[in-house]
């Protein structure tokens, strides 16, 4: 995933049982035999699959959206140039063929005859208007330096340049010509990327509140279209039949509810309610792991994301390197992993996970709970900001609604306190709250998870480029830093493109703009009779592949 985005994740908002009851979620989903439009199919049961999120979406707006709630939905009713599989390669999306030039700058993108949900052909004026929408300064999309690999899109998001000089042109309906400032080995992965979808440019510009409500405005290309949604409730999906692929979507019906705590889920999980638990949509409760462990239902694989505390810089505790040293060193990674999350995590000694290609390896920035070296480091900080006991050091941790996210804080509380004698807060909000919490510097030290948007090193670091990049929100940025990562983008020999990686990340875990928690692991129980509800390597999960026996 907060490009908060790729983000990892998650809450809001508790859901009464009598709501979900009314909204008919529950029970065995193979029993229902009504197609997704209402009307007896001649023969056959519609097939249904019940899941939950953890709150509303912040935002389903492919350009506005920065975190994997919102992503869960959009991907879903949405369709970009490219889909990402199960193994993260790209496929055949709503372009059906492209090309790529000698000099790896030009892709020609030839789309397929497809439709919207309100009839209107898909085509590639809609990409063009979407992605310069995102670009667009105006709109402040969180996400907009997504594009930036695209000859004269970083210029025109930071006001230097026009949008007509943008290497984006729909040549006609079914041609779209991508040029590129530099060869960008993971492109064509991006444009299955949210902030890459299409939004029908005839629908957005005569109404800009499209995506509010699930009415004949809010208008997709996607697998599944909107049938209802009840905000901070539930939302329905229907298979929608004017998508290109229709005939190989086998579930008809998606019911999502949305239920905060995770411990509900799993209860519901458990009485047959739901039928999965699991990234990006909820979580599996901490309380539950062993369990799913004992009947051999959760799955768990390794997976290209990280899990952090941000530090706001602009806080007078928090601008202090040294202090933000000593609250990394001094956390017990591997005893949070046996004894809190339980889920394999491995403990993350660095800002890229290990399961990136060219970072496989520790790369020595510090050891697990090193508190010699955290006690050190505070003496040092303490010095520096005339700080005489460390009893006088208060630091707020904040973090978004969730029994795991609790847990976790509070075992982070207890390592400050006994190693370093420093008290500490929890303050937790609401999803959407958090969000713009952190947005807007109203914390001190913050969580966030972060999935890789295309599986290389540079989506867990170019967030850290400028204060300004909208992920960032640690106020954190280093000149020589934003010089290796530019070296990075216009390196074409891959070797010393991962060095210059490589440099960047050592300078970020000297400053310690976050601190590194763990390797995230995909945690996942799914009911009996539901085949390929996987998610890809770029935290994406494609309902279209699923098959109900």
């Amino acid at each position: 995933m907060n490009k908060n985005k790729k983000f990892l994740l998650l809450t809001v908002l508790a859901v009464f049982s009598l709501v979900l009851a009314a909204c008919g979620f529950g029970g065995d989903s193979s029993d229902n035999s009504s197609s997704s439009d209402g009307k007896k199919d001649s023969g056959s049961k519609a097939k249904e699959i019940n899941l939950a999120i953890t709150s509303e979406p912040p935002n389903l707006h492919p350009g506005l959206a920065s975190d994997t709630t919102s992503s869960a939905i959009l991907t879903n009713v949405f369709e970009g140039l490219v889909v990402v599989d199960t193994e993260g390669n790209p496929t055949k999306g709503m372009a059906e063929d492209w090309s790529i030039s000698d000099d790896k700058k030009t892709y020609t993108f030839k789309l397929r005859d497809a439709k919207w949900s309100n009839g209107d052909a898909v085509v590639a004026g809609d990409f063009e208007y979407a992605w310069k929408w995102a670009l667009n300064p105006e709109n402040l999309s969180q996400y907009a330096s997504i594009f930036y690999p695209i000859k004269g899109a970083q210029a025109y998001n930071e006001g230097g340049g026009s949008a007509d000089a943008v290497g984006i042109k729909a040549e006609d309906d079914k041609t779209l010509v991508v040029t590129l400032e530099n060869p960008t080995p993971y492109f064509l992965e991006l444009t299955g990327f949210k902030t890459y979808l299409p939004v029908n440019q005839k629908v957005a510009e005569a109404n800009t509140e499209w995506y509010a409500e699930a009415d004949e405005n809010f208008v997709t290309n996607g697998a599944y279209k909107f049938s209802d949604w009840k905000h901070s409730a539930s939302i329905v999906l229907t298979k929608n039949e004017d998508y290109w692929d229709a005939s190989n979507v086998d579930v008809d019906t998606v019911n999502i509810s949305m239920v905060e705590k995770e411990a509900t889920v799993a209860t519901k999980f458990k009485g047959g309610e739901l039928d999965f638990i699991g990234a990006p949509f909820q979580t599996v409760d901490l309380n539950a792991i062993d369990g799913f462990k004992k009947d051999g239902s959760l799955k768990i694989k390794d997976e290209a994301s990280i899990y952090w505390y941000k530090f706001n810089t602009k806080d007078k505790i928090m601008s202090n390197a040294n202090i933000r040293k000593a609250l990394t060193l001094a956390i017990d990674r591997q005893k949070l992993i046996d004894n809190v999350t339980k889920g394999e995590q491995k403990p993350a000694l660095g800002m890229v996970p290990l399961t990136v290609p060219g970072f496989e390896e520790d790369r020595g920035f510090f050891k697990d709970n090193d508190v010699d070296g955290a006690k050190a480091a505070l003496e040092a900080g303490m010095k520096e900001l005339n700080i005489k006991d460390p009893k006088d050091i208060k630091v707020n941790i904040s973090y978004n609604t969730s029994e795991g996210h609790a847990a976790i804080a509070q075992f982070i509380q207890e390592e400050w306190s006994k190693k370093l004698g420093i008290s500490s807060q929890l303050d937790n909000s609401e999803w959407q709250v958090y969000l713009e919490k952190l947005k807007t510097g109203d914390y001190q030290v913050g969580r966030m998870g972060w999935v890789a948007d295309y599986i290389d090193a540079y989506t867990f670091l170019e967030m850290y480029d400028t204060a300004k990049n909208g992920n960032n929100q640690t106020g954190w940025e280093n000149a020589q830093y934003k010089d290796l990562l530019n070296k990075s983008v216009a390196e074409v020999d891959e070797a010393k493109r991962l060095d210059y990686l490589k440099q960047a990340e050592a300078i970020a875990m000297t400053e310690l703009p976050v601190a590194p928690i763990y390797y995230y692991t995909h945690l996942s129980v799914v009911k009996e009779g539901i085949e390929n509800l996987d998610r890809n390597p770029t935290g994406d999960i494609h309902l279209k592949y699923v098959k109900i026996k």
